[in-house]
Parts: structure tokens; C-alpha cells; sequence
């Protein structure tokens, strides 16, 4: 979305306090208004791969900004295994620490497929709303291995239990609707257990479609945060070693130094909130610090399930779904 300029809302990173710009009285004289806030609403997309989403939204309140950081995290669905049957444990590794360890195994399976499990569900679960997987392993002494190996890959066979042995049991027609890669575990190579010989795991495992607000394996981002728009403004010329120290004051990339070793804001979107610049009295003047007040900086991370910018369309219709739900109650009343 693209708009006019716009006088920007700041707030000065002074040596000691954030300090509040003259001229902004913030948001205690806002009167909401659904035209304004269309008018000033931007969003623009910075990055967007498979690692990860970056993307700034410009003109909300912080609770707008706030609540959909919150509902990524906490509100937006993904599938993992709620129940581990264990049939044989004889690893080190205690039950219930390894209960939950597999329930922490990201699952690749699109939860927009599959239903909630409700009260009236049976423990065995239906098609619909249960995917269930079975890891069976036991680890052995290689019988080609030497007495004079060292390597444990070489003398025992299954030591290592990863997620890639986990097999899927479809139930009813899951087998001609998926596919086994696409609802099993994300990496293979996630290590659950170490064994030796004679040690074995035989489970039998449920993963259902939950939230992040019941248990964190629920949610499907690794990380879901932001940040305000840091602006760096210099003041005055600064060149020779003082430049240097004051490129060294910021992070990587902030600041740069010309041909004329005279120092000029590079990029202030890389700074991380570094106030060392005060620290040196000749540089105390040199720089104005700010954060834009109404422009956050967002980056979500998958954790593989759903892509990043397939999770915040999704934070957006659980937002709809909310704000519906609630003025049906009001009207209702």
C-alpha cells in the first residue's frame, strides 16, 4: 500500500530516558477513526522466504500490532503428538522425558486440513482429526565391527533414534489424501535418543491439531517479534578516528565511512537499540537517536508447517473471527 508523506510520530533514545517528542502527544487525544486508520495503514514486505517473514506495518496502535504478534504465537493452530503410548522403554531416558521430547517434534502435516479433537472424539481418534505414527528401533552390535573401532557408527547398528524413524499409520483413506512426507516430522535428522545394545523404544504415537495457548509445541513459529523503526540522525560532520569509534558504537551495516573518512548513516534499520555512542563525551552531540513510534518492524520465523506469511493471514482471520464473535455478543445484549 502506498500513501502521501507523513509526519512521523517519535520517540528520542536520550543517554538515560526515552524521551517523548514535543510536538506528539501520543495516543491519550486519538479519536479512532476507521477512515484515518485505512489512510494510514501500510504494509511493506522486506523479506519473505522459507526461512523466514520480514515485513514493516506502519500507522497502528501498538495493541493492533501487539495482538497479532500474540496470535501467531499463541492462537494460530499447527499439529503435534499429544499422547505417547510406550510399549517398551529400556533407554536411559526416562518415560516421561521422552514423552516430552517427541511431543517437541515439529510435524510437517497443514493443520488447515485437519479438525479439532472434541469431548464426544474417541481416544483412538477418526481420519479427521488424528494423524498417528509408531517408532520402533533397537540398537544392536554390528557383527563386522572390530575390537580396535572407536567409532560408534562402526561398532553398533540404531544407536542414534532420530525422527526420521518415525513410520505414519494412516487411518481410514489418510494414505490416499497424504502423503508420508507431507505429515511427518519437518527434519529427519532431529536426535531423540542415544542407545546400546539391548537397549529399544517401541511407541506408539497421537498428534492432534491444537493452539499454542493450551501447550508451546502447539505453536507454529519459532520466533514471532518486533520492533520500532530505529532513525539515526547526524547532527554534525564527524570524520578521522572519531568516525570510526562512532561506526564502531552501532551495529554492522548502521553506519558507514566515505572515501573522505567522513562518517554518514548507512542503514539505520540495523541498529539494535545501541545507546554506546554516549559513552564517549567528543560524540555526545554528533547524533540524534529515535524510534519511529508507529512503525513496527516484524520477522516471524516458521517453525515449517505453514509459511511465514501463510501464518500472519491466518492471525488475521483468527482477529476477524474474534472481533465478529464479540460484536455478536454486543449486539446480542
Amino acid at each position: 500500500m502506498t500513501s502521501t508523506k507523513r509526519k512521523e510520530p517519535l520517540l528520542y533514545m536520550e543517554e538515560y530516558r526515552v524521551k517523548q517528542d514535543p510536538q506528539d502527544y501520543g495516543l491519550a487525544d486519538d479519536v479512532f477513526s476507521i477512515e484515518a486508520f485505512k489512510e494510514k495503514l501500510q504494509i511493506t514486505i522486506v523479506r519473505n522466504d522459507e526461512e523466514g517473514l520480514e515485513f514493516d506495518l506502519i500507522g497502528v496502535y501498538p495493541a493492533i500490532a501487539n495482538a497479532f504478534r500474540r496470535l501467531m504465537l499463541s492462537d494460530v493452530p499447527s499439529m503435534a503428538i499429544e499422547k505417547v503410548y510406550i510399549y517398551n522403554n529400556t533407554s536411559i531416558i526416562q518415560d516421561e522425558v521422552l514423552a516430552h521430547r517427541m511431543g517437541l517434534l515439529p510435524l510437517r502435516a497443514d493443520p488447515r486440513l485437519f479438525a479439532y479433537r472434541t469431548e464426544e472424539s474417541t481416544e483412538a481418534g477418526t481420519e479427521q482429526d488424528t494423524l498417528e505414527f509408531e517408532l520402533k528401533v533397537k540398537c544392536s552390535r554390528r557383527r563386522d565391527a572390530g575390537k580396535d573401532q572407536s567409532n560408534f557408527d562402526d561398532i553398533y547398528k540404531n544407536h542414534k533414534v532420530y525422527s526420521g524413524h518415525l513410520k505414519w499409520l494412516p487411518k481410514g483413506k489418510q494414505a490416499q489424501i497424504y502423503s508420508e512426507s507431507a505429515v511427518n516430522c519437518i527434519h529427519e535428522d532431529i536426535l531423540i535418543a542415544q542407545l546400546r545394545p539391548g537397549h529399544e523404544l517401541d511407541l506408539r504415537l497421537v498428534a492432534v491439531k491444537g493452539i499454542g495457548r493450551d501447550h508451546a509445541k502447539f505453536s507454529p513459529v519459532a520466533t514471532a517479534t518486533y520492533r520500532l523503526l530505529p532513525q539515526i540522525k547526524l547532527n554534525r560532520e564527524v570524520s578521522g578516528k572519531d568516525a570510526y569509534l562512532l561506526q564502531s558504537c552501532f551495529s554492522p551495516g548502521v553506519i558507514g565511512i566515505d572515501e573522505n573518512e567522513t562518517a554518514y548513516v548507512k542503514d539505520a534499520r540495523y541498529d539494535s537499540c545501541s545507546r554506546n555512542v554516549y559513552r564517549y563525551p567528543q560524540l555526545n552531540d554528533a547524533l540524534t537517536l529515535a524510534r519511529v513510534r508507529d512503525h513496527y518492524i516484524f520477522s516471524v520465523e516458521s517453525v515449517g508447517a505453514l509459511k511465514p506469511d501463510v501464518i500472519f493471514l491466518e492471525a488475521i482471520k483468527v482477529l476477524k473471527k474474534k472481533c465478529r464473535a464479540f460484536i455478536d455478543e454486543i449486539d446480542a445484549e
